[in-house]
């Protein structure tokens, strides 16, 4: 039962949440908030689980996730509804013990900080995590998935850090410095959509890989990695990041790898594992080579 709810939870890809927001705790750290940064990291991590639970809930609700069987763990769901080990209700249920567990977490940052306005940006950031498959909005059925992966993975979760820490927001310096990832997160998701394409096509799951087609998004791939690298080097030229910092830079070399992948064998599914276990690595290793820079 228990290697069955950490596939359901898709465990892995919480290091998506729990860097970026390590990151920008470490922004500024004048005067480092213990108390606030745990509780900051279990309301994040709480809160991805819930959205990831939700997510496969109602992706199941619609349909998508029926019309290919097979489990390749990065893509296409957990399958374990489809399989019949676990049931919806299950998922939705634990999806909501979740948000409650963070919610609880986001109460205590609001005493601490002595701001009902953690709790206000909470409701809204897991509103968002939800409606990214769940209805009304449905963002990842409308083309707008990859806009609130971006704001979701990348500026929400360092300002919120930083924030947290600092009790400055908005603040244009965590905002530049939230930039790679979200291009790197957005990125992971991108390379997830391509194997899914038609399965995602013919649920009426409209994602940026209709734009350009499965045979060419590896283009808009490139645009996202690139996009991040870029971000990356604005930062160091602007003085928000050391020199350090800079090694990731050297990633670029892997990130054109996986988009070779992508573009070689967009429609086999077991190759394009490859490519997004190589692009979480980039965002894991971009993040801790820039988390080392920060401490550094």
């Amino acid at each position: 039962m228990i290697k069955l709810i950490i596939r359901a939870l898709r465990l892995p890809f919480l290091s998506a949440s729990v860097l970026p927001f390590i990151f920008g705790t470490l922004i500024d750290r004048s005067g480092f908030n213990l108390a606030g940064f745990i509780l900051g990291l279990v309301a994040v991590s709480a809160t991805h689980l819930s959205a990831n639970l939700i997510n496969d809930w109602a992706d199941s609700k619609s349909g998508v996730d029926a019309l290919d069987p097979r489990f390749f763990a990065f893509f296409g769901g957990s399958k374990l509804i489809q399989e019949k080990a676990l049931s919806e209700r299950f998922y939705f249920n634990l999806g909501i013990l979740f948000a409650g567990l963070a919610f609880i977490c986001v109460i205590g940052l609001a005493f601490i900080l002595k701001s009902v306005f953690v709790v206000l940006i909470y409701l809204l950031i897991i509103l968002l995590s939800w409606q990214y498959s769940a209805g009304p909005l449905r963002f990842s059925y409308r083309f707008c998935g990859e806009i609130f992966i971006f704001l979701l993975f990348g500026p929400a979760l360092v300002m919120g850090g930083y924030f947290i820490q600092t009790g400055i927001f908005p603040d244009f310096k965590s905002l530049i410095l939230s930039l790679p990832f979200g291009f790197f997160t957005t990125a992971i998701l991108f390379a997830n959509e391509i194997p899914d394409y038609f399965e995602d096509k013919a649920a009426g799951k409209f994602t940026w890989v209709n734009i350009l087609g499965q045979k060419h998004s590896y283009i808009l791939y490139y645009f996202l990695m690139l996009a991040g690298f870029f971000s990356i080097s604005m930062a160091v030229y602007l003085k928000y990041l050391g020199l350090v910092s800079a090694i990731s830079l050297f990633l670029v070399f892997l990130a054109g790898k996986a988009a070779n992948i992508l573009r070689l064998n967009y429609a086999d599914k077991a190759k394009l594992v490859q490519s997004s276990k190589i692009t979480i690595a980039i965002q894991v290793l971009v993040s801790i080579i820039l988390i080392a820079g920060a401490i550094i």
